[in-house]
Order: C-alpha cells, then sequence, then structure tokens
C-alpha cells in the first residue's frame, strides 16, 4: 500500500487546482454582481432571481458529468482506454442533446417560467433577456462541464482550472466592456454580462476540447457520436441521477429552513445571508478535497486495489476534516472584521460571529460525510449515501431547525445546530458503511456487467 504520505501529496496534487477553480469562481461571482450593481439594482435582482432557476440546469447536466468523472477515472485505473473513450463520447453526446433541450424550453417558456415563480413584473424584461440568451446556450454550458468531468477524470485537474480561470476573467473583462462602455462600446447592461457569459464559456469550451485532442489522444470523430451503448448509458446514469436527486432535495431543504429564518425575522434572515456567503469560503476547501477523493477511490476501484482505496478513504477524512476545523477557526477569529464588509449593524455581527463559531463543529462534520459519500460513490454504491443524505435533511435537519429555532425560540443559532448535527450523523453512518466494505460487491457488480 502507498504511503500516507504519498496519498496524502496525490491528493494535494488533485486537489489544489480544484480549490483555485472553486475561489475564482466565488469571487468572479462576486465581480460580476458588484459591477452590475454599478448599472442598475433592479439589473442585479433580475440576474439573481434567474439564476436560481439556472442553477437546476447544471444540476440536471450533472446527471451525466458525476458518472462521467467517476467511470472516466475508473477505466484509465483499469488501463482500458477503449472504454473510457467510449464513456467520454457517450457523454458528450448526451449532455449536448440534453442542453439542446433544455434550451430550447428556456427560450419558449423563459416569461411563463418567471411568472410562475412570482417575478416583479418591473424585473421580468431583464430577467426574460438574461435567461433567453445564457439558457438558450444551455449546449455550450453542457459541452464544457462534460469535457471538464473527462479531463478530470484523467488527473489533469491543473488544467482545467487554468481554462475555468481564463474563462472567469473572459467574462469579468466581458462585462466592464459591456457595462461601463469604454472606447465607445455600447452599454448592453443585463444583455451585455449574458453576451458576456456565452461567450467566455463558449471560448472555454473550445480550449477544453482542444486539451482532450492534444494532452488525452481523444478526437471524438463526428461519425462515433450519438452512439448510446445500453451499458455505458446505464452505468452513467445509475451514478447521475441518484447525485442529483441529492442535490434537489438539498435545494428543497434550504428552501423549508429559509421560510424557517424568514419566521424568526429580518435580523436573522439578513445573518444568515451573510454568514452562508463566508461560509461559501470555508466550505472550498472541503469541497476540493471531496473532487479529489471521487477521482483518487475511482482511479484505485479501476485498479482493483480495494485495500488500498479502503485506507486511502479513511486517511483522506482525517485530513479533510482537520483541514476543515482549521480554517474555520481562522475565519471565526477574523469574523468580526468580515462581516463588517457587509454591514454595521452590532446585533448582526454578533449574531453572525456566533454562527460562525458554530461552523467549528459544522466543517468537520461535512467534510467527514462528504469524503465517505463520494467514497461510496466512487466504488459505485450510489444509492446508499443518497438515501441517508434525503433522511438526513428532512429528518434531522428540518425538524430540528424547526423545533431548536422555532418552538424553543434558540433562532438561527437552532437552525445551524440542525445542520451540524445532521452532518455528523450521515458522516458517521456513511463511514460505517465504507467500514463495513460493502462496497466491493458493488464495485464487482460493475465490472461483471461490463463483461
Amino acid at each position: 500500500m502507498e504511503s500516507k504520505k504519498a496519498q496524502t501529496l496525490t491528493l494535494f496534487a488533485l486537489a489544489w487546482p480544484i480549490l483555485i477553480e472553486i475561489l475564482m469562481l466565488r469571487l468572479m461571482g462576486i465581480a460580476d454582481t458588484f459591477m452590475l450593481s454599478h448599472y442598475s439594482d433592479n439589473a442585479v435582482a433580475a440576474v439573481g432571481f434567474s439564476d436560481q432557476i439556472l442553477a437546476m440546469t447544471v444540476m440536471l447536466c450533472s446527471m451525466v458529468t458525476i458518472g462521467t468523472t467517476i467511470l472516466v477515472s475508473r477505466y484509465v485505473g483499469a488501463k482500458d482506454e477503449q472504454s473510457a473513450s467510449e464513456i467520454t463520447r457517450v457523454s458528450i453526446s448526451l449532455n449536448f442533446l440534453f442542453g439542446l433541450f433544455i434550451g430550447l424550453i428556456l427560450i419558449i417558456f423563459a416569461s411563463d417560467l418567471l411568472r410562475l415563480m412570482g417575478l416583479p413584473s418591473e424585473l421580468m424584461k431583464d430577467a426574460t433577456i438574461y435567461m433567453v440568451i445564457i439558457g438558450g446556450f444551455t449546449f455550450v454550458q453542457s459541452l464544457m462541464l462534460t469535457a471538464s468531468a473527462v479531463i478530470k477524470g484523467h488527473g489533469l485537474t491543473k488544467q482545467v482550472m487554468y481554462v475555468m480561470t481564463g474563462a472567469n476573467i473572459l467574462n469579468i473583462i466581458g462585462n466592464y466592456l459591456f457595462i461601463f462602455g469604454p472606447f465607445g462600446i455600447p452599454v448592453l447592461g443585463v444583455k451585455g454580462v449574458a453576451i458576456a457569459t456565452v461567450a467566455s464559456r463558449f471560448i472555454g469550451t473550445i480550449v477544453l476540447f482542444v486539451i482532450l485532442k492534444k494532452q488525452i489522444g481523444e478526437s471524438i470523430p463526428l461519425s462515433k457520436l450519438f452512439r448510446f451503448p445500453k451499458l455505458h448509458v446505464k452505468n452513467l446514469l445509475k451514478i447521475g441521477v441518484p447525485s442529483s436527486v441529492d442535490s434537489i432535495a438539498w435545494n428543497l431543504q434550504m428552501v423549508v429552513v429559509t421560510i424557517f429564518i424568514a419566521m424568526i425575522g429580518t435580523t436573522a434572515l439578513t445573518t444568515n445571508v451573510y454568514t452562508t456567503n463566508l461560509r461559501a469560503f470555508i466550505t472550498m476547501f472541503s469541497g476540493a478535497l471531496g473532487q479529489g477523493t471521487l477521482i483518487l477511490i475511482s482511479r484505485k476501484i479501476g485498479q482493483k486495489k480495494m485495500d488500498e482505496a479502503y485506507g486511502q478513504s479513511m486517511h483522506i477524512f482525517k485530513i479533510a476534516a482537520f483541514v476543515a476545523f482549521c480554517v474555520a477557526g481562522l475565519f471565526f477569529i477574523f469574523s468580526k472584521p468580515l462581516l463588517k464588509i457587509f454591514t454595521n449593524s452590532p446585533d448582526i455581527i454578533m449574531l453572525g460571529s456566533s454562527i460562525i463559531l458554530l461552523t467549528l463543529l459544522l466543517e468537520p462534520g461535512r467534510a467527514f460525510n462528504l469524503i465517505f459519500n463520494n467514497s461510496l460513490k466512487a466504488a459505485g454504491d450510489v444509492n446508499f449515501p443518497v438515501v441517508v443524505a434525503i433522511l438526513g435533511m428532512w429528518l434531522i435537519s428540518v425538524p430540528t431547525a424547526y423545533i431548536l429555532g422555532i418552538h424553543f425560540g434558540l433562532g438561527l443559532i437552532g437552525v445551524w445546530i440542525g445542520f451540524v448535527v445532521d452532518e455528523w450523523v450521515r458522516g458517521i453512518i456513511l463511514r460505517r458503511r465504507w467500514k463495513s466494505r460493502v462496497w466491493e460487491d458493488k464495485s464487482k457488480a460493475l465490472e461483471a456487467a461490463k463483461s
């Protein structure tokens, strides 16, 4: 078995580019909002509202991309280049067609969807323009996500980081040009932001496909596209669909919990927004380690090194929990200055600091949960972590949030305690599942189906 040091270095090599990629996405999102706010507050609201719907398209495309990363990593580990190549072509074809279908739906029904969700009439024009342009080119984003998933599956996370960072910088430049109109460029506002987003994604997609051809040797001839071997489609969806259900359940949970927080009061609701924004920077680290784990464990499973996969996951979760605790601690130390970036309200700053203190418990639990969740999925044991996640959200997190936050009057702190309990209980259950090694049978079943 590899030494722990070697495992850590391998994890680091995979995870740090993913971390930078996530960080850049966070920072670029803030920059987008900041620049658009200088154009119009209504424009910010319209784009933000539309993004809630468009975010669902990313989840739907993830039904394929999650399975792509796992299966490509597994076949690369098994040195089965033919199957890795077949999965690549099937994934690209599926998500391209899926993206076209979603785009058509959004173009036709953009206004209806926005109206159905209760968008104020004064925001309708900008929101519709934004959704039609971004949504109409969903196929570009789906191709970008799929190519990224394949390249990560081959372990080339650094290349994806460079491309995504470059695409986001191009997006920022485009936003600046169309919002502020230097050099006589027409000020297009929301329309310009949408055009800049699509253009940057299109360029990023082209570069990713060049990497696929030059560094991986995947030429993807048109004659071999749009062929859908039943086994590959089944395996992709078998992994991807449950994971997407997990994401949808999480979003619904957050909607319900937000309703609870609104019942507590405006201060709690505002504090939650600010602390959630800060927490997004804390969760980057466990998120990057989680994606690295997915690739590493998939590779080990493909190599049929079950003992190494088992030991590696048990080691990585300790690293992830320790890193999460340290980062959360750092954010707590600087919590008041960070919160003062958003507000001068002493009540919000005091409550926000208490919430960030809770992340010292929450984030190690989340890392604990995430590492074993991804390890089980990488091994083909997909349904169990999804069922545990859904039950945890709706039988632990939501009820605890209501009981402590509303019934016993602990407010926002009670709501976040619900998050803490949920993450730790799920982490413990998933760790027991991993230690049982039931997942080895799931992995063998996948190999048997292939042969």
